[in-house]
């Protein structure tokens, strides 16, 4: 069971900083025509390491039900939302191409590019919990 739980704990912490970034993504393309506006990202790789080892420093707070934490290296809820908030990653300055007379660095080549190779490897994460659940279920039906 440590193996499977291992496996989803992989995933599930990929999905979530994906998820993140894609908020951060989707931010910089509603606000590219506002004026100063500096475009956001997550280094995923880094910050996907420094959550699997146990080094993500950000807290999660508690909604509508009541938790206890038994360990520090279990999350707690957002007070807003279900879902956490600044995660793993710290948030970094895309640095612009070129620039702008407004002072805004969101180029939307860039901003659609990487919303959409975010969303395929979301996908991907989605498809392999898919696979490594019904690889468990059918050794447990015995097929």
């Amino acid at each position: 069971m440590d193996r499977l739980d291992n496996a989803l704990n992989f995933h599930q912490t990929a999905l979530r900083l994906r998820s993140q970034r894609q908020e951060l993504l989707s931010a910089n393309i509603a606000n590219a025509d506002t004026p100063n506006f500096k475009a956001r990202d997550i280094d995923f790789n880094t910050s996907m390491r420094k959550a699997l080892s146990g080094l993500a420093g950000s807290s999660m707070q508690i909604n509508a039900f009541q938790t206890s934490k038994t360990n520090e290296a279990h999350f707690e809820l957002s007070k807003n939302s279900m879902q956490p908030t600044n995660l793993f990653g710290d948030k970094t300055y895309r640095v612009p191409m070129q620039d702008s007379a407004d002072g805004n660095t969101v180029d939307m080549d860039v901003e659609r590019n990487q919303f959409a190779d975010n969303a395929i490897r979301y996908e991907a994460s989605l498809v392999m919990i898919n696979s490594e659940l019904k690889r468990v279920l059918s050794a447990v039906q015995g097929q």
